[in-house]
């Protein structure tokens, strides 16, 4: 029978979608919400906490559970550095407790989150690559150090985001040189402007050109992300423009890895996000890089909401929090 003595709440906060779930002290799941981008680094702070507060009244809702009776919460938050900013804390305070829950708000990385989510060892590595990319090396559970995480406009490269970007401008270069369109190409155009297949004629090429630059400039700069499918599957269909920026993605991920870690560390290494763990040609490629680079085990978290849940239990529980993981992340 399930522990009904209290609840635990975790959410994943990342870019593109927020996930909470509420499980109870045995580690049963027992309800999801969803909601959109909350790193308030890429959306506007109020809007992001707003997300945040939907996603767990979300989770609440399709539990059937009184927000006050969550003994524990933690939040995971890409951006969560913005928070050092009082105001911004203030709002995130505030979507928390305006969600009904009365234990206190403890904010952690997304990074911390993942980690919990891929491993029940303390210390390791942990590459996240969803919609931003960054790696962290973790001790104790801790953010000790991170590489990347810069942002769409300095950094993240490999993330989803980056992958987008770069079919655009590849699309770009293929039409402005005349050269025959590819299956990235023709998916980017079918994509962004419901294009599918552009004549030799240097003029209608140029015309192309222009709106495309304009369609993708309409957008927030963030969107991109969605293209990034596009790229494995242009992978998968051997298209060599999709090959090479697959190849250039592992090799930054491989390299933001091992700039978090210290020489000759063999600790757990764990990836999540929609790039990281996706699978296709992309996923299976990086996770051997990984290996053959880092040199510990490469293990693939899939819920961060589940590892932000975890930590929840350790900080109410303490070790007996271990056996909450098998029902709580499988493992």
């Amino acid at each position: 029978m399930a522990n009904t003595e209290g609840y635990l709440v975790g959410v994943d906060a990342g870019g593109t979608t927020t996930r909470a779930l509420v499980a109870d002290l045995s580690g049963a799941r027992v309800g999801t919400g969803r909601a959109g981008g909350a790193n308030p680094n890429s959306h506007p702070p109020e809007v992001a906490a707003e997300q945040v507060a939907a996603s767990i009244a979300a989770a609440l809702a399709s539990a059937g559970v009184p927000a006050d009776r969550v003994r524990a919460g933690v939040l995971g938050l890409a951006g969560a550095s913005k928070l050092a900013d009082d105001r911004v804390a203030a709002l995130f305070d505030a979507a928390w407790h305006g969600a009904g829950l009365k234990c206190g708000l403890r904010v952690v990385t997304d990074c911390e989150a993942a980690f919990a989510a891929g491993t029940a060892v303390s210390d390791g590595t942990v590459l996240v690559a969803g919609t931003g990319s960054a790696a962290a090396r973790i001790v104790n559970r801790r953010q000790v150090a991170i590489a990347g995480g810069f942002g769409w406009l300095l950094g993240d490269e490999g993330s989803a985001f980056w992958l987008g970007r770069q079919a655009v401008r590849a699309t770009l270069r293929t039409l402005a040189t005349g050269a025959a369109l590819g299956v990235l190409a023709r998916s980017v155009l079918a994509d962004v402007l419901a294009i599918q297949d552009v004549s030799g004629d240097p003029v209608l090429r140029r015309s192309v050109v222009s709106r495309l630059i304009t369609a993708v400039n309409a957008e927030a700069p963030i969107h991109l992300a969605r293209l990034a499918p596009l790229v494995a599957a242009g992978a998968a269909a051997h298209d060599p423009l999709a090959t090479e920026i697959v190849d250039e993605a592992v090799e930054w991920l491989v390299r933001t890895a091992r700039d978090a870690r210290s020489a000759g560390e063999r600790t757990p290494v764990v990836v999540i996000g929609s790039v990281a763990a996706g699978g296709g040609v992309l996923g299976e490629r990086l996770l051997a890089a990984l290996a053959e680079a880092c040199g510990g085990v490469v293990s693939v978290a899939r819920d961060g909401a589940a590892g932000a849940a975890w930590l929840a239990g350790l900080e109410l529980l303490g070790p007996a929090a271990q056996s909450l993981r098998p029902q709580l992340l499988g493992a």
